[in-house]
């Protein structure tokens, strides 16, 4: 995955661009596309993943297929989490 971190517009001292790059390569991510968006080059989608530290990462990003740009990234709610560990749950 090729990310683009030049111009971020969120503070990446809170959670390094690595914490971010890895909760994509987690094998249990998930990838949402929200209601109501049509899949197009303008699309944003939502990512909720691990880093290798356990740090639960959820991003907001879009994608050419190639490239990545993470629009916003914070740690996941106690919700967000739950929801990521149920989905994890029912995969294993």
């Amino acid at each position: 995955m090729d990310f683009d971190w030049i111009g971020a517009a969120f503070d990446l001292s809170k959670l390094p661009p690595k914490d971010i790059e890895e909760s994509f390569e987690d094998p249990f991510s998930i990838k949402l596309l929200p209601d109501g968006q049509l899949e197009s080059a303008e699309a944003r989608y939502y990512n909720l993943g691990k880093s290798l530290q356990g740090k639960p990462v959820f991003s907001v990003f879009w994608t050419d297929g190639k490239h990545y740009r993470v629009v916003f990234a914070r740690l996941m709610t106690p919700a967000e989490h739950d929801f990521f560990e149920r989905k994890k749950a029912e995969d294993l």
